[in-house]
């Protein structure tokens, strides 16, 4: 999430016609509009890595994955955000066209400018989302990936970083280590 525009408070579907005429994207909560910014070489090549294997493991299924373009509306927030990459496969957002509204999985590349959001106001938002199973946070400078489960309506945290264990992804069942996450990073500092 990027800074607040300076304009009046607009509803939802002022936010939808505004933005759909608008040439960069945006994010919507509760009335306020956020310029999303570009991301880095390492942020998109991670983001890239984890849909590419996303998609592969799930073709031929009734679930979908889907990228940084596609939007994910949060009613119980008042919210629509565009995360790195989401997978569902509920049969109501077989036919969205504009956001999505039922992820199992909702992935989140961390960069100094969004971290602290991605880990306090919209994991708050998503925590309401009834059919979120896991949120993935890619933390490319430290080579880490944070896995949330929910678990008996709690969250739990799995961690695993540089050359450590593939982490389980249970709502699409796949696994995903640190090295499959930073493959194309190789080197990079």
């Amino acid at each position: 999430m990027g800074h607040a525009q300076e304009a009046a408070t607009l509803n939802r579907q002022a936010y939808l016609d505004w933005e759909a005429a608008q040439p960069d994207k945006h994010e919507y909560l509760a009335g306020e509009v956020f310029a999303m910014v570009g991301v880095r070489r390492g942020h998109a090549l991670a983001a890239l890595a984890v849909a590419s294997r996303l998609r592969a493991h799930l073709k031929g299924s009734r679930c979908d994955t889907f990228v940084s373009d596609m939007k994910l509306f949060v009613a119980d927030a008042d919210a629509y955000f565009y995360p790195d990459v989401m997978v569902t496969c509920d049969e109501r957002d077989r036919r969205a066209e504009l956001a999505i509204e039922h992820p199992r999985l909702v992935v989140e590349v961390l960069s100094d400018s969004t971290a602290a959001c991605d880990r306090g106001i919209k994991f708050a938002a998503y925590r309401k989302l009834a059919d979120l199973q896991e949120y993935l946070l890619v933390d490319v400078d430290q080579r880490r990936l944070e896995l949330y489960r929910r678990d008996a309506g709690h969250w739990i945290l799995l961690e695993s970083e540089g050359d450590g264990p593939a982490l389980r992804l249970e709502s699409v069942d796949m696994t995903l280590s640190p090295a499959e996450a930073f493959e194309d990073l190789d080197g990079e500092a």
